[in-house]
């Protein structure tokens, strides 16, 4: 069983920055990818940004520029950086890690961001 747990979410003021972190219990092997989703009241989650094990980034639209999304594979974890915060921002974020092989899905129990305007 893969256990994913993210930490670093809380309050920030509009154009604060936070990072997040997400250990993952043990390594994937194979093609996958690690990555960051958020949902905020009311609207579906949505993908933040993702990284496969190759290093190929991707980036929602609203967050390029802002946030920078890494891994450190020594330690399991996926760090997603977020700067220049908007108040639109808020939403809870969940890791996820998806493996190609296996077509699974692993998530965190997510953390909250708020953004303050």
């Amino acid at each position: 069983q893969v256990q994913l747990v993210e930490s670093g979410g809380g309050l920030a003021q509009a154009g604060g920055s936070l990072r997040l972190s997400c250990v993952v219990s043990r390594s994937i092997s194979g093609r996958h990818s690690m990555g960051w989703y958020r949902q905020a009241p009311g609207k579906q989650r949505e993908l933040v940004a993702a990284i496969t094990n190759s290093g190929t980034t991707n980036y929602a639209d609203s967050v390029k520029g802002r946030f920078t999304i890494s891994r450190d594979n020594a330690k399991n974890t996926v760090y997603l950086q977020m700067n220049s915060l908007k108040p639109e921002d808020t939403a809870i974020y969940y890791c996820n890690v998806h493996s190609v092989y296996t077509n699974l899905d692993y998530w965190g129990r997510g953390t909250q961001v708020t953004v303050s305007s």
